[in-house]
């Protein structure tokens, strides 16, 4: 493989073929270049799980608000700091929707 390095030393481009910016070869089990490309690896799962994640929040308040209605819990048996990220998702959450009632996304019959 074909490297570039940054001004500090550290690898900032691979390639597999030699190029104007990747000159300096480096055997593919090179340990330096196995870091460099599980740290890329890493970020891109990181990334995913973060929004995994984000996902999986709307999914328990979802199922929050379901017990809630059902008369399985009641808000007041949610740990006080529970009550307050509720409430504060659902503020925020009825902000974020008032303001999409504005329009639809149409310019042409979106209310000024």
């Amino acid at each position: 493989m074909y490297i570039k390095r940054a001004k500090e030393g550290h690898i900032e481009l691979v390639s597999r073929e030699a190029s104007p910016d990747c000159r300096e070869f480096l055997a593919a089990d090179s340990p330096e270049l196995l870091a460099f490309l599980m740290e890329d690896e890493a970020a891109r799962g990181h990334a995913h799980f973060q929004a995994s994640d984000l996902a999986f929040v709307r999914v328990l308040e979802d199922v929050i608000e379901v017990l809630m209605d059902k008369g399985v819990i009641s808000f007041t048996e949610l740990p006080e700091p529970a009550q307050q990220k509720v409430m504060e998702r659902q503020s925020l959450r009825r902000r974020l929707n008032g303001l999409s009632l504005v329009g639809n996304g149409d310019e042409e019959s979106e209310v000024i």
